[in-house]
């Protein structure tokens, strides 16, 4: 039987569109250093405003990788 076992990381995107795009960039960008991702969480959604308005989606994601 193999057993699994996963790390998480927590890392936060930000996009000036959506909060999709913002899971995809924290997802992204954790890609360029940590290799196995497996899965991810989206932990918080927040948001910037100026003048009264939303300007910035920002998505906090634990993404899992396999541990060797």
């Amino acid at each position: 039987m193999s057993t699994k076992v996963f790390k998480k990381i927590t890392v936060t995107g930000c996009s000036d569109e959506s909060y999709k795009q913002a899971i995809e960039a924290a997802v992204a960008k954790a890609g360029e250093s940590v290799h196995g991702m497996a899965w991810f969480e989206v932990k918080e959604m927040r948001g910037a405003i100026e003048d009264g308005k939303p300007c910035e989606w920002q998505a906090t994601v634990d993404v899992a990788f396999k541990v060797d």
